[in-house]
């Protein structure tokens, strides 16, 4: 867990320093307009930034020599994959509309697979399918952040998915995510990947009602208030869908794991009860 939360601090850098090197971060481009940039906020210096990635990077190493002897080389692969995913994003994938699927990747196979590979797990049909609702509307909160950028991306010539599609199909392509994510944790649970609990997320409905609507609306002229980080807009929505799926979605998981325990604790043996589990 802490190696993951590392190496996503160590993306974030990398692109900060390499997003101004290439001229795409400046002071009128959204990134320096929602929150404080590292170097365009004075805050560091390239050289700085580049220190700090290579001291995150060293930790994540010794994590991952500590973890491959315990659990093989396939750790190696999670690690050096993500790395290379990482050090690529801004140079090359993301001007080439293959960032949001980058994200998809990073957060389900590699970061869910790969920790839960760590953890004792095999790697299994099953495993990779339970990692991707998540990874899949993490990808969904990338597009809506580049739906929000579409107009200076494409001054500058990158090429993410929503400024290849249009605004408007980009916005459907997030719809079409949504639905796809309960699709596949229905898939989990009628396959027997996992227990019925993941269902829980369903429970977070309501919030994709609400993002359901602003994604067939126009973005309004003005942040509303209490809107922190305008310019971005559909990004903050799917983010707010993201977040409570995401959280009923490992709630669920952990109840699957648990559900067992309980039921042996009070001794239920009905044999529709326990293979649900």
């Amino acid at each position: 867990m802490i190696g993951v939360v590392i190496a996503h601090a160590s993306n974030n850098i990398l692109n900060d320093w390499s997003d101004v090197r290439q001229g795409v971060d400046t002071e009128d481009y959204p990134r320096a307009q929602y929150s404080t940039h590292p170097l365009l906020g004075g805050l560091t210096t390239p050289n700085g930034l580049l220190f700090a990635a290579l001291l995150l990077n060293i930790v994540d190493l010794a994590i991952m020599l500590v973890i491959f002897n315990v659990r093989g080389p396939a750790i190696i692969g999670f690690a050096v994959g993500g790395l290379l995913l990482s050090l690529t994003y801004t140079t090359i994938l993301k001007k080439y509309g293959l960032g949001e699927l980058t994200a998809l990747i990073v957060w389900g196979p590699l970061m869910i697979g790969g920790t839960a590979y760590a953890a004792g797990a095999a790697l299994t049909p099953a495993l990779w399918l339970l990692t991707l609702p998540y990874g899949l509307i993490v990808a969904s909160v990338l597009v809506g952040k580049h739906i929000d950028k579409i107009d200076p991306d494409k001054k500058i010539g990158v090429k993410s998915v929503p400024v290849l599609l249009g605004a408007e199909r980009s916005k459907v392509l997030n719809k079409i995510s949504f639905i796809l994510f309960y699709v596949i944790i229905i898939a989990l649970v009628v396959l027997g990947y996992t227990g019925p609990w993941i269902l829980l997320t369903f429970l977070a409905v309501g919030r994709l009602r609400e993002t359901w609507k602003v994604y067939s609306e126009p973005k309004p002229k003005k942040a509303p208030e209490g809107w922190t980080v305008w310019p971005l807009w559909y990004v903050g929505w799917a983010m707010h869908f993201n977040r409570q799926a995401g959280e009923f979605f490992v709630i669920g998981l952990l109840l699957n794991i648990a559900t067992p325990y309980v039921l042996n604790w009070l001794n239920i043996t009905s044999p529709f009860i326990t293979n649900l589990f």
